[in-house]
């Protein structure tokens, strides 16, 4: 192995094909041809001594070396990315971005205030927020792309190099608009569950095992009419113009759920509860700036719980 020869592009191109499982989408996020990549990859396999990436199907996937080679990687590129925006400080407490993966019952519940609280601190630090699902977060988090997911916390084995702080703890809620027939008194509610469209959460979701350990604990087997979604803007909207049955974390739908525009059926969920809190990298570093908008976070969801 000649580690000399690894150089920035080598773990630049290795990280973008690991998170896109494609040379071609990779190469488009990279602005190169995607023979670049493939020759950048191979560059880098040669300077390892072991193969990283391997054919499957139509697209790429790690080896077994790859996978572990990944966490380094990214360590590597985070930790350069933090160098070079040191040296970009002109003053503030830290100008760096800052990037937050959070989970759309987060974005919904805890970000806003944590975000009003944090720039009234004055840090002149950016902020990058993005949402998706908590497995993707974590692969970003993993790679470097992201600095801290806000979210559910993850099976065992898949919190490898993680830490997680415990924030608070929420069900997941079966959720409709006011006026649905479902709210009609002494009906069976999963008698009836069939009848109409249900939003899921996806199966690769965290919440999604909890979801279907529910449904069979209540003798029912998949909906008849499932649309897995984890766009909430598309819930809120469908939910209003239809008889939808949302199944969705509370901190999603608080707010319409405080309003009356939404109610929660009657439905024992409390299986499905599960802790929601901050996951950060174990080699983390934090900033200053860091440091402030994670007490931010802390306080937001101590007043939103």
């Amino acid at each position: 192995m000649s580690v000399g020869r690894i150089r920035f592009r080598h773990l630049q191109a290795f990280l973008e094909v690991a998170r896109q499982g494609s040379v071609a989408r990779a190469a488009d996020l990279l602005h190169v041809s995607p023979p670049a990549v493939t020759k950048t990859l191979r560059e880098l396999e040669e300077a390892l001594g072991v193969a990283v990436v391997e054919r499957d199907g139509r697209g790429i996937r790690l080896t077994r070396i790859g996978e572990i080679f990944l966490r380094h990687a990214g360590t590597a590129i985070t930790a350069l990315k933090q160098g070079v925006d040191s040296v970009r400080q002109d003053g503030a407490v830290n100008r760096h971005s800052i990037r937050i993966g959070a989970l759309p019952t987060v974005s919904a519940r805890v970000m806003p205030l944590a975000m009003s609280l944090f720039l009234r601190e004055g840090t002149g630090a950016a902020i990058k927020i993005v949402t998706g699902e908590n497995a993707v977060l974590l692969e970003q988090l993993r790679t470097g792309a992201l600095d801290l997911v806000v979210g559910r916390l993850a099976a065992p084995e898949n919190m490898t190099g993680f830490f997680f702080e415990h924030l608070y703890s929420e069900p997941v809620l079966f959720v409709l608009r006011a006026g649905h027939p479902l709210l009609n008194p002494g009906q069976d509610v999963f008698a009836r569950l069939d009848e109409f469209p249900m939003l899921m959460p996806t199966r690769e979701s965290v919440i999604r095992p909890f979801v279907d350990r529910l449904f069979i604990t209540n003798g029912m087997t998949a909906p008849a009419t499932e649309i897995e979604t984890v766009s909430d803007s598309f819930g809120r909207a469908f939910l209003r113009q239809s008889n939808a049955v949302w199944i969705i974390s509370a901190g999603v739908v608080a707010n319409e759920l405080s309003s009356g525009a939404f109610v929660a059926l009657p439905v024992n969920t409390d299986e499905t509860k599960g802790p929601v809190g901050l996951t950060m990298r174990t080699d983390t570093a934090p900033s200053p700036a860091f440091s402030i908008l994670l007490q931010t976070i802390r306080e937001a969801a101590r007043q939103g719980s």
